[in-house]
């Protein structure tokens, strides 16, 4: 009997699980009730009308990377339909609000054999990606039988998802192989997809420096700049569970500016009214962006970022960057969107999601790293008085994030013409 053999009915296996794992969700996101059917490929009568070019992209992060990837594709191939896929509710969002209805949206169905042909039968992609580290072995194998040409782009590996996938070598290497072509973030990442049996490996740079800061959001955080009359600032970006006590409490033991004003910003929206009974718990004075109309100046000590799509306005905002998911073992979140608005970066310890970009960014001087939160602290206020550095710091970042851009004609490049 195969590995894949086994996986399958695995997941035959935990289908009640995953079914309650939806309900569970859904408490805290009712989106998660949505769209069930595309979860087991069920759909109405399929479209014909145009051929189908399928992308793939899990959640909010990939969705964003693909921004640059998708417009290329509209112009490259106008006669062609767009499906993006997505797994969790913010990504689907996300991608709606960013495309609207110029991309078909569903979810990619679970990885069961009769689910994935369903999947196919029904879109018949002439061609597809996945993004980033997105491995299905049944998905991988459905695509090779139907031939559908499957690539892997702006593939990343981490050390530690490597060890993970190393484990599990007898069933992943025939899904790493069976990729029509593997398009890596670097030379780490692709040495790390070789090994695993990935074949025809080619390293084309990061498709997220080439997600350029929206001008209107820039705009809106110059304007809410222009409307704090100087404040200094202090972001909290894209902050992961127990982040912001361990941060609030490193600030504590620091003699803080009397006119800091702290921003926080969760990375999951269903997060903000536990960060919002958080900062009420340890008697800090809070706004949120919801009650808040950007041109006032806030009366708190605190501001919380609890709106979607504004991160970008929130760098420009920000005299001082740290990046959430670094001060915990979360690997960090994306630093390059910070850098491309000219934002100081200070990282924590925890960087493997992002280990090469990191390695660029602390080289070149636009970023900075720290041991602890206590460090990352200190860190942050020294800059915060010092306006020249945070200067130099803004202008290396731009010049980090312009010099990296290309990755998404480097993909078009190696792609076959659907």
């Amino acid at each position: 009997m195969t590995a894949r053999v086994l996986y399958s009915l695995f997941l035959y296996l935990v289908t009640p699980l995953a079914m309650l794992y939806l309900l569970w969700r859904s408490r805290r996101q009712p989106a998660y009730r949505h769209h069930w059917h595309e979860r087991w490929a069920r759909y109405g009568a399929p479209r014909r009308d145009a051929p189908l070019i399928w992308l793939h992209a899990v959640s909010v992060g990939e969705t964003r990377a693909a921004v640059p990837l998708v417009q290329a594709l509209r112009q490259r191939y106008p006669d062609h339909r767009l499906l993006l896929t997505a797994m969790t509710p913010t990504g689907r969002a996300t991608a709606q609000a960013l495309f609207g209805g110029t991309v078909e949206l569903a979810y990619l169905p679970y990885d069961y054999p009769g689910a994935v042909r369903r999947f196919l039968r029904h879109y018949r992609p002439a061609m597809g990606m996945l993004l980033e580290t997105e491995v299905w072995p049944n998905l991988v194998a459905a695509c090779r039988s139907h031939g559908v040409p499957l690539f892997l782009v702006n593939a990343r590996l981490s050390e530690k998802s490597y060890r993970g996938y190393a484990r599990l070598r007898p069933l992943v290497a025939p899904a790493f192989g069976a990729f029509a072509g593997v398009l890596a973030q670097h030379e780490d990442d692709a040495a790390r997809l070789r090994s695993l049996g990935a074949r025809e490996v080619q390293v084309i740079g990061n498709l997220k420096f080439d997600n350029l800061p929206a001008p209107e959001l820039v705009a809106r955080g110059q304007a809410w700049r222009a409307a704090l009359g100087g404040r200094p600032v202090l972001l909290l970006a894209s902050s992961r569970d127990g982040e912001e006590a361990l941060l609030l409490d490193a600030l504590a033991r620091t003699a803080l500016p009397d006119a800091l004003l702290i921003v926080i910003v969760p990375r999951h929206p269903q997060r903000f009214d536990a960060v919002a009974g958080l900062l009420a718990a340890r008697g800090l004075t809070t706004l949120r962006r919801s009650g808040w109309d950007g041109a006032s100046t806030p009366a708190a000590t605190v501001l919380l970022g609890d709106s979607m799509g504004e991160m970008t306005a929130w760098y420009a905002l920000a005299d001082v960057a740290i990046m959430g998911g670094s001060l915990l073992d979360f690997g960090c979140q994306n630093l390059i969107e910070a850098c491309a608005v000219g934002a100081p970066v200070l990282l924590g310890p925890s960087t493997y999601n992002f280990a090469e970009v990191a390695r660029a960014a602390l080289g070149v001087g636009c970023a900075w790293q720290g041991q602890d939160a206590d460090a990352v602290a200190a860190r942050a206020l020294q800059l915060l008085r010092d306006p020249a550095q945070c200067a130099g710091m803004r202008e290396a970042g731009l010049a980090f994030a312009g010099a990296h851009r290309g990755a998404t004609m480097r993909v078009l490049e190696r792609l076959p013409t659907p």
